[in-house]
């Protein structure tokens, strides 16, 4: 469930960047990005654990939920790289400079 809760999360929060950018609050859209991220590291450290456990011969079932949760994961990594993208997008519109 780690991954399916920090991945949603992150993938919240990105979606806040952009809807933060699209109203000029770059330093709202930045926060957003930097909790997006970690939200990202809480699911990584949810993943690297079941990848552990297998690795230590202990048998992991493929289960829906499992199929679903790593879709969820790799989706919300996407939508953060693009949400990344779009806030730049909109500084560059609004005339700040882009790192």
């Amino acid at each position: 469930m780690g991954l399916i809760i920090n991945g949603g999360n992150a993938k919240s929060d990105a979606m806040e960047a952009i809807q933060a950018a699209k109203t000029g609050d770059f330093a709202l859209a930045e926060q957003k990005l930097e909790e997006s991220d970690k939200a990202l590291v809480e699911a990584h450290h949810s993943q690297t654990s079941m990848l552990t456990q297998e690795a230590s011969g202990e048998d992991m079932k493929v289960t829906l939920l499992l199929v679903h949760s790593q879709d969820h994961l790799m989706n919300a990594i996407t939508f953060r790289d693009m949400a990344s993208e779009v806030v730049d997008v909109y500084k560059k519109m609004a005339g700040v400079t882009v790192d």
